[in-house]
């Protein structure tokens, strides 16, 4: 069980880090302590000795206790916080491995956990225990409150993989809107102009939303007024070949690699080719990307990149408590197999 005194020990270190307490503030008494928790004031001493050896405050006697002026320089942890979906982030490009490096070169503490954290630590114990924070946004209507309540007190905290538009908080993610005008402009230079967009699913984030826009701008450049979606499943070959015949699509951008090798699939079970008959785009440049027959030409994101330019940002921001400015990374083109020019 965790002793008494630790709770009092926290509650004012967050209050003191926060800024709820600011320099030359004076904490409540030993007897004020002992009465809002219900301990004895021997526990809320060892409390306030405890903060005062951290630096956290100065105690005079006959005068009380209060936060220190020096608390700029002594309240700094040196640990930074990277919050992730779930412990394996191979899947998101390993964005741990990038920041990893970028921490160790100025010997900061970073510590990599899951959703589950907050499950355990509330704003105040994070506030208390690290310098910044680093969450990857998986879903951006999640922990908003958490989020919220950091943003308000100055904390420091970048985002990852996607924009919160009710927060201003920085964002460093893929140029997505660029990545999928860059696969329509592909296809178009091949000779396409029945091109269409694949949805894997009925569930579209901001980063699916944003490739969809830069299909859309890349036609408008062009000039070509046809453009469809395909939202239904696509591991049927009978609404696939359906699709693709009462549209004459030759060519298909794809949200993601998933999505294009699954269409693969569907489409050769339907007797047509790739990329003789349909040529296919994916996005992400999964491992499996260049293994399946054929090869499939995708867009790939700099998820080395990302994890680098947050890290060198949030830690700039907790040195000289200015925010950064969010940051789209470009992402490439990889050429393979599942596509072909075509004849005029």
């Amino acid at each position: 069980m965790e002793p008494l005194y630790i709770k009092i020990l926290r509650d004012l270190e967050a209050a003191i880090v926060s800024g709820l307490l600011k320099p030359g503030d004076q904490l409540p008494t030993e007897k004020e302590l002992s009465e809002k928790y219900s301990v004895s004031r021997i526990t809320s001493k060892r409390a306030l000795n405890e903060l005062e050896q951290k630096g956290l405050i100065e105690r005079t006697r006959g005068k009380g206790s209060f936060v220190t002026s020096k608390l700029e320089t002594t309240s700094v942890t040196n640990r930074v916080l990277l919050l992730l979906p779930f412990t394996d982030d191979i899947a998101i490009g390993n964005l741990s491995g990038s920041i990893l490096p970028v921490m160790q070169q100025v010997q900061y503490e970073l510590m990599i956990a899951t959703y589950d954290f907050l499950n355990t630590h509330t704003t105040q114990d994070i506030k208390a225990e690290f310098d910044g924070l680093i969450y990857y946004t998986e879903d951006e209507n999640q922990h908003l409150d958490l989020l919220f309540e950091l943003s308000f007190a100055d904390f420091p905290i970048v985002l990852l993989d996607k924009e919160v538009p009710d927060l201003n908080l920085p964002s460093f993610l893929s140029d997505n809107l660029s990545g999928g005008k860059k696969a329509c402009d592909f296809l178009i230079a091949a000779g396409h102009k029945r091109i269409a967009y694949l949805f894997g699913d009925h569930h579209h984030p901001q980063s699916t939303r944003q490739r969809y826009l830069g299909y859309i701008q890349s036609l408008m450049e062009h000039q070509i007024d046809f453009h469809t979606s395909f939202e239904e499943d696509t591991t049927s070959e009978d609404n696939l070949l359906r699709y693709v015949k009462q549209n004459q699509i030759t060519a298909f951008v794809c949200e993601n690699d998933i999505t294009a090798i699954q269409a693969m699939r569907s489409l050769r079970l339907a007797d047509l080719c790739i990329p003789e008959d349909i040529s296919i785009v994916g996005f992400d440049n999964i491992q499996a990307a260049a293994l399946v027959d054929p090869p499939l030409t995708t867009i790939s994101q700099n998820f080395k990149a990302i994890g680098e330019t947050a890290g060198e940002a949030l830690l700039s921001w907790i040195k000289t408590g200015q925010k950064p400015n969010s940051q789209k990374i470009p992402v490439t083109l990889f050429v393979r197999e599942s596509t072909k020019e075509i004849k005029s």
